[in-house]
Parts: structure tokens; sequence; C-alpha cells
């Protein structure tokens, strides 16, 4: 059984777009991609984004700041505790400082420093660097 991941085909179209050198991409829309759109905008990798209704579940076109090297969906969604951050930052970013891991957490969707900050482990979703 093929599931379908929403979170890695939003991923995979801005991490291509940002290699073609496109200015904006569409994206099928949800409330999680919102949500990881929005903590990524927070951390200035990409520009203003906005919903589209298409009738149907809806778009987002995501203006591109072209600071975006790699972005990718973490399959299976390991659960992290705050003192198991360190290890996936290790595994995932290329240095520490370097990029960010969005978790969704009992406090909502955010990245792992302010995971850190705020002491809540939860879900990786993804990252970005």
């Amino acid at each position: 059984m093929v599931r379908y991941d929403l979170i890695s085909d939003v991923m995979s179209a801005i991490k291509n777009a940002e290699r073609s050198a496109k200015k904006e991409v569409v994206v099928k829309a949800s409330k999680l991609v919102e949500r990881i759109l929005k903590v990524m905008q927070e951390d200035g990798y990409i520009g203003a984004y906005e919903f589209i209704d298409d009738g149907k579940q809806g778009l987002f076109r995501i203006e591109l700041k072209h600071k975006i090297i790699e972005c990718n969906a973490i399959r299976p969604r390991f659960a992290v505790g705050v003192d198991e951050i360190d290890k996936y930052e290790k595994r995932f970013l290329p240095a520490v400082g370097v990029g960010i891991l969005i978790i969704s957490t009992p406090k909502g969707v955010m990245d792992h420093k302010k995971a850190k900050k705020l002491n809540t482990g939860g879900r990786l979703l993804a990252y970005v660097f």
C-alpha cells in the first residue's frame, strides 16, 4: 500500500523550484503545510505565501528567496525528546547552527531551536538548510 506524503511533495516542489531559479511555486494546501511554511518564513527561508481557493483542497503560492540549499521531509516521523534533538540535528543538518529541523510539538509546529527553548519534544517533520 502506497501512502501519499504531502509534506514530501511540498518540500520537493520547493527544492526543485529553488534549483530552477523560479520566483514562486504553487503547492497543495493543508493546515500542517501552512504551519510548516510559517516556520520556514519566520526563519527567512521563504518569502510571503498566500492561500488560493481552487474549489477543492486549495493551493499555496510561495514566494522563493533562493536561500534554500536542501529541504526534505523526514520519514519515518521520529518521536524526539528535548534531550534527543541534538542527535537528530547532527544527523540531518550539515553543521551546528546551520539550518532548522521542523518539529510538531504539543505546543505547535516550530523549529528545533524554539522547541529546545520551550523544553518540549515532538515528532520530526522536515529539515531545511
